[in-house]
């Protein structure tokens, strides 16, 4: 009889295993082309109607349930990446999908967060400006727009937020969703209302008197029961803008908006709460 190697007992354990992972991958693949099929029929239903298929809080409310359940290797980020390209592939079948970006470049960081957020495949373009991208998406030319996160360095031209077209245009999502404490943060703006995901933060622009401070401001809405989890209160002329985020998901009948001591007060929009990533 034959001498058997001694790598033979390992040739076959790894061949195995292979064996396994190819089934695995026939096993996804055919849950893709399920999945594909059932948004294909979303796609057609007339009860979706014709509007946009971006649904950010549905998307971030998936992604919060399966990283609920993730357990093992896998970072929660590869999760998330994972799952970010079902998503797009799964809005490119209802439609062409194009991203209008500003950033000095197509290799800063605003540019970076959105080709990892909706995917290589996707038409990024970027522009010089906020007011460029947001005409861009004004004008029907792309999907969403990808703007800077405020600051209150913001100088007039970078302060696109205090100028939104409400509610035509709203704040629909934060970048990225995966919390990266050292990089850029950015806030997507649709032709789309926010949608819910169950743990939101709402944007809310108040015009406070000229020379309202920044206690005053925060006092107010705290006392109308609007507590700001972050205030950004910058001065434009003579007025004084306050853009504060509010918890929770607010609807602009929410009665505690007529509490507020100011006449301008506009919801711009929301955005799902980021999610934390892998612990070192």
């Amino acid at each position: 009889m034959p001498d058997i190697p001694p790598t033979a007992p390992a040739e076959a354990e790894i061949a195995a295993l292979r064996a396994e992972i190819d089934a695995i991958d026939d096993a996804m693949h055919d849950l893709l082309m399920r999945r594909s099929a059932v948004v294909a029929r979303l796609a057609g239903s007339r009860a979706k109607g014709s509007g946009s298929p971006v649904r950010p809080g549905r998307e971030a409310a998936v992604l919060r349930r399966l990283l609920a359940r993730h357990a093992g290797p896998l970072p929660r980020a590869r999760v998330v990446r994972i799952w970010r390209e079902v998503f797009m592939a799964s809005i490119a079948i209802q439609g062409e999908f194009s991203v209008a970006v500003h950033a000095p470049n197509p290799q800063s960081g605003h540019a970076r967060l959105a080709r990892e957020h909706f995917g290589p495949i996707a038409a990024i373009r970027v522009h010089p400006t906020p007011a460029r991208a947001l005409a861009a998406l004004s004008g029907g030319e792309v999907s969403v727009a990808v703007l800077p996160a405020p600051a209150e360095t913001d100088g007039e031209e970078a302060a696109w937020w205090a100028h939104l077209d409400v509610p035509r245009l709203q704040v629909v999502a934060r970048l990225p969703f995966v919390t990266d404490p050292g990089g850029p943060g950015a806030l997507v703006v649709g032709p789309v209302p926010a949608d819910a995901s169950g743990e939101d933060r709402t944007l809310l622009l108040v015009e406070a008197e000229p020379s309202a401070a920044r206690g005053r401001i925060a006092q107010a809405l705290a006392d109308a029961g609007l507590p700001a989890a972050a205030l950004l209160v910058t001065r434009a002329g003579e007025e004084t803008l306050a853009l504060a985020e509010i918890e929770g998901f607010l609807h602009p009948e929410d009665a505690r908006l007529a509490a507020l001591p100011w006449a301008r007060r506009t919801i711009l929009g929301a955005y799902a709460v980021p999610v934390v990533g892998d612990t070192p």
